[in-house]
């Protein structure tokens, strides 16, 4: 969300990184024939794939890090300006991400039956909501808040609902407020992973990842930072795992021990980048993730998009998406390597395309 000349190659990469495995995940050649671990888990439980989405808010909060220094001397005036519109943008780019395509049998597909929430929703939602709490407290004290609104989850769903998909409290409120056809139908019935309630946790994630770049922003790249950004992440996996003792590790539901979880994997795997690249300077094989790194937004939209699209032509009484994977792919490397194949393919399809807008100087910012 900065300027990438402004901050460390390890956050960089760190982010590309997870967008190249945010494409990967999200299109398998066939859902029924996919590595486990590119997978989310069932319901309660982690998977690789649990990583990837608490990893871009982490990673926002990195970048916000920088950014938000720019708002220091900005009156509360034009601060709300900027993050609004900034917010309003990103949740409107998400909704029309599930509106497209537009048109159905040559008629004007129906918003009453559109997805409100969702991943970019999210993003825009949790970036509002952590720079406002960044705003106007220090940030010792925005974590201090992190950790009540993690206790004040946990109370809220078990005070409201249970922890099954059908009676969950993140359920109830968003069929009360949304109603069901504007949630996602991806697990049986109505029930959006990315529901407003569970938002509220998420937004931890991003003010974590804010402490983190700050932390390197002030400590330096050294490696007193490294070993402390471990430690920290060691120790908020153990109160994870701990607290998963009373609130299941769920990513669907957000729970507060998710939240720890995975901003503890993240400090460890950022200490370890932090290492490798601005310690060590091992970095031959930074540049393909450079180029997810700076165009993160973009390729997010593009590869969404291109799977949606491959979907909505029809071939063979098919979709496209699927002969593709079927004939190109599943038919000679068989079900499981074929549908990975098939994912590599889109993912490095939309890293082409980021490459040529590398090449060019094209960086699209929101």
């Amino acid at each position: 969300m900065t300027e990438t000349k402004n901050r460390y190659l390890s956050l960089d990469v760190l982010r590309g990184m997870d967008i190249a495995l945010m494409i990967v995940v999200n299109s398998p050649g066939s859902w029924s024939s996919t590595y486990s671990p590119l997978l989310h888990a069932s319901w309660h439980g982690f998977t690789l794939t649990d990583l990837v989405f608490p990893t871009f808010l982490f990673v926002v909060g990195n970048a916000m890090s920088f950014s938000m220094r720019k708002y220091e001397n900005l009156g509360h005036g034009p601060f709300f300006k900027k993050v609004l519109k900034r917010s309003a943008l990103i949740f409107l780019l998400g909704f029309l991400m599930y509106w497209y395509p537009f048109f159905e049998d040559g008629a004007l597909r129906p918003i009453s039956q559109t997805r409100i929430f969702g991943v970019l929703q999210r993003i825009a939602l949790c970036y509002l909501m952590a720079s406002v709490i960044l705003r106007f407290v220090r940030l010792r004290a925005a974590l201090w808040w992190g950790l009540a609104i993690l206790v004040a989850y946990h109370i809220v769903l078990l005070v409201f609902g249970d922890l099954t998909l059908e009676g969950n409290a993140v359920l109830k409120l968003d069929r009360w407020l949304i109603g069901p056809d504007h949630m996602y139908h991806g697990e049986g019935i109505a029930f959006d992973p990315e529901g407003l309630l569970s938002t509220f946790p998420a937004v931890v994630n991003v003010i974590i990842g804010y402490w983190a770049g700050s932390f390197i922003q002030r400590k330096g790249q050294n490696h007193g930072t490294v070993a402390k950004l471990m430690m920290a992440g060691f120790a908020l996996t153990v109160a994870a795992l701990a607290w998963d003792l009373l609130l299941p590790i769920n990513k669907k539901l957000w729970t507060s021990s998710f939240v720890l979880l995975t901003s503890g994997i993240d400090l460890m795997v950022l200490g370890c980048l932090v290492h490798i690249l601005d310690i060590k300077k091992t970095r031959g094989w930074t540049p393909f993730f450079e180029v997810f790194g700076k165009n993160p937004l973009f390729i997010y939209l593009l590869s969404e998009i291109f799977v949606i699209t491959l979907f909505a032509i029809s071939v063979h009484g098919g979709s496209l998406y699927h002969w593709i994977a079927e004939n190109v792919f599943i038919s000679w490397a068989g079900g499981h390597l074929g549908s990975l194949l098939f994912a590599l393919w889109v993912m490095l399809s939309c890293w082409w395309v980021g490459r040529l807008m590398d090449k060019r100087g094209i960086y699209i910012k929101v």
